[in-house]
């Protein structure tokens, strides 16, 4: 096995050649480089050069806040992200004069930092971003009068980082929805297109969970426009539940003739939903003639065919499909800041699983030592105060990159402290060499060189960080010699502090957590537990609950799906914790037998009403009650116990369904079936668990 093969397969050196997906397009960046550069060459033509390094290392530190999301949200968030900067650049230049006393304060503020993991993904950047500043302004003491000035800088540079962000918010209002919507139905055009082999198993369809919480969550827009945005969003949800269905039926169809008309039915789906995601793309009417046509040709075919129990469930999907995709193409028409939904529609109630707690409750509830949140709060602050004392008591010439490699690198799980750290040895080595080797044998040493090279970097950072971080390291460790070069400090002289303080800082960090670590080795077990009564709450829905109680569990079901996978993710790069995983990943599997088994019912059922029959309520209570032991047995680390005849019931269900002759009848009897045995694959595989807590 060569030596790329052997880095794919050992969970701890995957990080070195694992790569992502870009998570800004390259207009974004562009942007985010210029508000970057600009004011050092604005600085540097006005003989003002370090008032313009002070706002080029805020736009620098706010860059990361501009995500997608409406203007609203964007705004608010580099703004808090950009004060927070200032606030810990002030405090930290004040503080520097009495080194025990930043020594506190940085550890206080670690701490607090450090805590925000516990709200989102956005918070933690804006607390990490303030306490780099803080440690970074702290080798810089200066009182009070001084040290607000460079403050001020750094928070005007995240505010210009800020009104780059929102620029077109007056002329292209609406253009993150839109965009959010086009590339939710362009996923929905790609799985429809998808092909699927006989008797193959069919993959869930994207998730559609960024664009829910782009319409109902936090910092929504508001407005008729958008009230077309979100009918949008729940038809892309109702067509999604269809495709799949229809997949499924494919899938497992034994006639060619039907197989090859589903095919074709999908296809021309796929055609029609591409034409709407280009007209939410460009604020344009969708040209959707020709494709709807095209539709109704392959819907027409099946409808002429001999009249069978299986062609009857797939005309049945098949007109509920067109219906949605015509009213997909209506509402597209109308959506936008040029145009009005032609009928009112009631505020949809936000989804419990989108519903965002009080930040401030849900920091009181991580204050417990029993919270990975707070032990990560705490782990971060110790490493951070001996860091700091680390780079007083040794001979380092820029002794702030220790505390501030610390920060980076520890996380609040062993798997992306590890990658982190390792990368970012790897990348500051090669970053610090090349860099260097470029100005000093180059010969670039004209600023305005410097500074293009200083954009290229800059534009590649922005660009890499989420594809591979080692490389985006190499760009970042880049801009900063050339930063330093500016400010006085000669390129070669910051390789061996640099190089040797971070390899320190992260080695600390990783100590750090190997003397005191928070293993998700057990804690996938209650990921696990909350899949399964999310699972179950929408199985209960799908088989006796309204609409809306079928929508909020489904999404409440993808979001906890998300959780649970995001915590295996975890389990794989643990030392010692593989021995878990088949036990996980098995129960995940037969998870996903039963959500596509309610998905496919869900999409069946449509509008209609579920048979009454006491056989149907014996069946559901009876997977109900299953699927909570399941649940109950992974929390409490025992085996389930009790007896589930659940095919018995299962096969008293069949009897008077197979009297009926519908398609809705047909679908809860190949559901039912497919239901049963995942839960009884689901509690074999818990029966088996012989350590059910390594």
């Amino acid at each position: 096995m060569n030596l790329a093969a052997r880095l794919q397969h050992h969970p701890l050196l995957h990080a070195l050649v694992h790569t992502g997906k870009r998570d800004a397009p390259w207009t974004v960046a562009l942007r985010n480089t210029a508000a970057v550069v600009l004011p050092l060459a604005v600085g540097a033509l006005t003989d003002h050069l370090f008032a313009g390094l002070g706002v080029s290392a805020g736009a620098l530190n706010t860059m990361f806040a501009d995500q997608p999301g409406p203007y609203r949200l964007r705004l608010r968030r580099m703004l808090l992200t950009a004060f927070a900067a200032g606030i810990a650049a002030f405090a930290g230049s004040v503080l520097g004069q009495w080194p025990p006393a930043l020594l506190v304060g940085a550890a206080i503020w670690a701490f607090g930092a450090s805590l925000l993991v516990a709200i989102d993904a956005h918070a933690t950047r804006a607390g990490l971003t303030s306490l780099i500043l803080l440690v970074i302004m702290g080798a810089e003491p200066h009182a009070a009068p001084a040290a607000l000035p460079a403050a001020l800088l750094i928070f005007s540079g995240g505010v210009l980082q800020t009104l780059f962000a929102i620029a077109a918010w007056p002329l292209q209002r609406y253009r993150p929805e839109r965009l959010a919507l086009a590339q939710a139905f362009r996923g929905l055009a790609d799985f429809s297109r998808a092909g699927i082999a006989h008797d193959s198993a069919v993959a869930l369809p994207p998730s559609l969970n960024d664009l829910q919480a782009m319409l109902f969550g936090a910092g929504r827009a508001r407005g008729r426009a958008v009230e077309a945005f979100r009918v949008l969003a729940e038809l892309a949800e109702r067509i999604r539940l269809e495709l799949f269905a229809l997949a499924q039926q494919q899938s497992q169809c034994e006639s060619p003739t039907l197989r090859e008309a589903l095919a074709s039915v999908r296809a021309s789906a796929a055609d029609v939903l591409s034409t709407i995601a280009t007209a939410l793309e460009q604020a344009a009417p969708p040209r959707s003639e020709a494709a709807l046509a095209t539709h109704d040709a392959a819907a027409s075919t099946i409808e002429s065919m001999p009249s069978t129990a299986e062609v009857g469930m797939a005309a049945a999907r098949i007109a509920a499909l067109g219906g949605q995709l015509r009213a997909a193409v209506r509402n597209a028409d109308t959506a936008g800041s040029r145009g009005e939904i032609r009928a009112q529609r009631a505020e949809y109630r936000l989804p419990r699983a989108l519903q965002s707690a009080n930040p401030l409750a849900t920091l009181r509830a991580n204050l417990r030592l029993s919270s990975p949140a707070c032990r990560h709060a705490v782990r971060c602050s110790v490493c951070i105060a001996i860091a700091l004392g680390l780079s007083h008591l040794l001979p380092l010439s820029r002794g702030y990159w220790l505390p501030m490699t610390v920060a980076i690198v520890l996380r609040a799980d062993f798997g992306a402290t590890w990658r982190i750290g390792l990368l970012r040895v790897l990348g500051t080595l090669g970053g610090l060499f090349l860099t260097t080797a470029v100005l000093h044998f180059g010969g670039v040493g004209n600023f305005w060189v410097a500074l293009a090279l200083m954009a290229v970097l800059c534009f590649g950072f922005r660009e890499l960080a989420a594809v591979h971080y080692g490389i985006a390291v190499v760009c970042l460790t880049g801009m900063v010699v050339i930063l330093l070069s500016f400010y006085g400090v000669p390129a070669a002289a910051s390789v061996q502090a640099r190089t040797i303080e971070t390899a320190l800082g992260s080695a600390l960090a990783l100590l750090a957590y190997l003397v005191w670590p928070t293993w998700e080795r057990g804690r996938e077990r209650g990921a696990l537990a909350q899949m399964l009564d999310a699972y179950r709450d929408y199985l209960a829905a799908v088989l006796h609950g309204d609409a809306r109680a079928r929508r909020e569990t489904r999404v409440a079901a993808r979001a906890a799906r998300s959780s649970a996978q995001a915590s295996l993710d975890r389990l794989r790069t643990e030392p010692a914790s593989r021995i878990n995983l088949p036990r996980a990943e098995a129960l995940v599997a037969q998870a996903n037998r039963l959500i596509r088994a309610a998905m496919t019912l869900e999409a069946a059922r449509g509008s209609a009403d579920m048979p009454s029959s006491p056989e149907l309520d014996a069946f559901a209570q009876a997977c109900d009650a299953a699927l909570r032991e399941c649940a109950t047995a992974l929390r409490e680390a025992r085996l389930p116990q009790g007896d589930w005849p659940l095919r018995k019931l299962q096969r008293a269900l069949a009897e008077p369904l197979a009297k009926r002759d519908d398609a809705l009848g047909a679908s809860l009897l190949d559901a039912g079936d497919r239901v049963v045995d995942a839960i009884d694959s689901m509690l074999h595989v818990l029966a088996e668990a012989r350590s059910p807590n390594p």
